[in-house]
């Protein structure tokens, strides 16, 4: 390998490690607040409002 392909191929490690580390979930940084109680909802209307937590292909390196 010559010293070109040597720099080139560190540039796209160097990139490619940072892009990785910028892919995540946006979240506060502050600590979470008190934990509160929330009715069940039951009926037709439980799949409106029950929003579900989908795993991101990344969520295992996080």
């Amino acid at each position: 390998m010559t010293l070109k392909t040597t720099a080139r191929l560190a540039l796209v490690l160097v990139l490619s490690a940072t892009v990785m580390a910028a892919c995540g979930r946006k979240g506060d940084l502050d600590p979470p607040g008190p934990a509160t109680t929330t009715k069940a909802i039951v009926g037709p209307d439980a799949k409106k409002q029950a929003v579900e937590d989908k795993p991101f292909i990344l969520d295992a390196l996080l």
